[in-house]
């Protein structure tokens, strides 16, 4: 099970990236992914990221909203940006949120815009080799304006854009808080998802406590076909960054050694 760690969020958001890079690859993990990288010295992580040898998993693109067709040229150079960002780091995943919900406008005139949006977007993603994810958000708990919650309505989404280079992002932390049945989702959707990522709930702070059974949920990813990066999206204490990720790193080593059913 390959994961990467997000910088951002386990490390904060004003973390030196490159330093962030070197601590990751000392622990022992193999990939690192952040969210913007527009406000970064991206040369300088690029020089971080070869001097550990560490894979970069995944990045965001400007968060700029798909559900107003308005936006579409914007969204669309913000992406374009974004991939020249992101083969010079050599990335080949990217995050994309879908934007808030437009009030009094119908839901199916927003989805539309969702998916005439990247259907636009998709050569470009196929000319770079690249994936663009979309993300599901909870609208319980931490996004209440966001447009796109459900796993099932960015499996629609999908099958409507039809396009390999388009996936989903599921997030098993906001899945939970919006639909449970993680792994029957996971199951059901998996030739749709690009990306995971990964936080207990409640409390977010790791993915070795709280209600959802970490070991089954990666187990049941690791038995489908997917073989792309598990996002430890989780938001520690700043005192605790390291040491959680060296537990959660033996945690899963120990896994990984434990012998199956006889």
């Amino acid at each position: 099970m390959p994961f990467s760690v997000c910088i951002g969020a386990v490390f904060g958001r004003n973390t030196d990236p490159a330093s962030a890079i070197k601590i990751i690859r000392e622990i022992g993990f193999d990939a690192y992914e952040f969210w913007s990288w527009w406000d970064k010295d991206i040369e300088n992580m690029k020089k971080a990221q070869l001097e550990a040898g560490l894979t970069p998993a995944a990045l965001c693109t400007k968060f700029i909203s798909l559900t107003d067709p308005d936006r579409r040229k914007d969204y669309l150079e913000g992406l374009k940006e974004t991939i020249k960002a992101a083969g010079y780091l050599g990335c080949k995943t990217i995050i994309s949120q879908v934007g808030a919900a437009l009030p009094g406008v119908d839901r199916s005139r927003q989805h539309e815009s969702i998916v005439n949006g990247l259907k636009v977007c998709a050569p470009y993603l196929e000319e770079a080799g690249m994936t663009l994810v979309i993300e599901p958000l909870n609208i319980a708990v931490d996004h209440p304006d966001y447009y796109l919650s459900t796993s099932a309505e960015a499996a629609e989404i999908l099958e409507e854009t039809d396009k390999p280079s388009v996936k989903m992002l599921f997030d098993v932390y906001h899945q939970q808080i919006t639909e449970g049945d993680l792994i029957r989702n996971i199951q059901r959707y998996i030739p749709l998802i690009g990306h995971f990522h990964a936080a207990g709930n409640p409390g977010r702070d790791t993915i070795l406590k709280g209600e959802i059974n970490y070991p089954a949920v990666l187990e049941a990813i690791r038995e489908t076909a997917y073989q792309e990066f598990v996002g430890l999206e989780y938001f520690p204490s700043p005192d605790k960054a390291e040491s959680s990720l060296k537990e959660i790193l033996n945690s899963v080593m120990k896994a990984a050694a434990s012998p199956g059913p006889s």
